[in-house]
């Protein structure tokens, strides 16, 4: 099983290495730059080839490297559009220094023009992006539907997936307390849930997990993260879910409000029951 969690990288590369190891993930996730702005920190070579060596000399899961959430591909301002081209173009390249990862980041959220107008635009953005040549796979989040969010339904990351023309490492990264809040009952119809995606999108396309509590009630359509076994949803749910055969060969990433020591818990007790 490959789990971890969210990491800084304020301290370099190499240095989420050694935390990760610290807490028992053989796996994790950082932002690409600062989460709230756009500002992104210059890569150290010596530091990002140490991380890469160590890397293939370790048995680690697929790393994550989440975009900023001021990207926005689909809002109404022509301005943070570009702003979010401009983001994720630079991201891209900056990445391809890397050993081949998933870039994850939130579809966006159409600010009141429709669903229909922001998956044009997500899909017009993404079909200028150089995803034929990226070295591993960029993953739509699926989100909880709250606002104007595009992506809470399958179907609408199934559109956004066919409509780009370069889409052969195009995915999906399924958020627990977001699927949960959208109004998919991953507590007691895992299967049913996994079978509509499948008919939707295609499972091959799913290739990531943010494992999160949820603190408010199913379809709520909210998105706040609780700690496992601590929100509506239960911990029992949350056990078959990670132990699930399509789900326990994904890297799985906490997103639950802890610190390091939480983190390390949770860590070893999903290892512990759920695998």
């Amino acid at each position: 099983m490959k789990i971890g969690c969210h990491l800084s990288i304020a301290k370099g590369y190499e240095a989420m290495l050694v935390v990760a190891e610290s807490i028992g993930a053989n796996t994790f996730q950082f932002f690409t730059r600062n989460p709230r702005g756009g500002k992104a920190k210059a890569i150290d070579p010596k530091d990002l080839e140490t991380f890469k060596e160590q890397l293939e000399s370790g048995e680690w899961g697929t790393l994550v490297a989440h975009a900023p959430y001021t990207l926005n591909l689909c809002s109404k301002t022509v301005e943070t559009r570009e702003f979010g081209r401009t983001m994720f173009l630079d991201d891209m390249n900056r990445l391809m220094n890397f050993p081949p990862l998933y870039y994850n980041f939130h579809p966006g959220s159409h600010t009141g023009q429709g669903v229909e107008t922001g998956i044009k635009q997500i899909v017009e953005a993404l079909n200028d992006m150089p995803l034929a040549n990226f070295p591993g796979w960029v993953l739509l989040e699926a989100m909880s539907g709250k606002g104007s969010e595009v992506g809470s339904r399958f179907e609408e990351l199934a559109a956004i997936i066919d409509g780009v023309e370069h889409n052969e490492r195009l995915g999906v990264l399924m958020d627990t307390c977001h699927v949960y809040s959208a109004g998919y009952d991953i507590m007691n119809d895992l299967n049913g849930v996994l079978d509509e995606f499948d008919r939707t999108v295609g499972l091959d396309r799913l290739k990531a997990i943010h494992l999160n509590d949820s603190l408010t009630p199913f379809d709520s359509h909210k998105d706040r993260h609780a700690k496992l076994g601590e929100g509506s949803m239960n911990a029992e749910g949350l056990l078959r879910f990670v132990s699930h055969p399509v789900i326990s060969s994904l890297p799985m990433i906490l997103e639950t409000p802890n610190e390091l020591p939480g983190y390390k818990e949770e860590i070893a007790w999903v290892r512990q029951k759920g695998e």
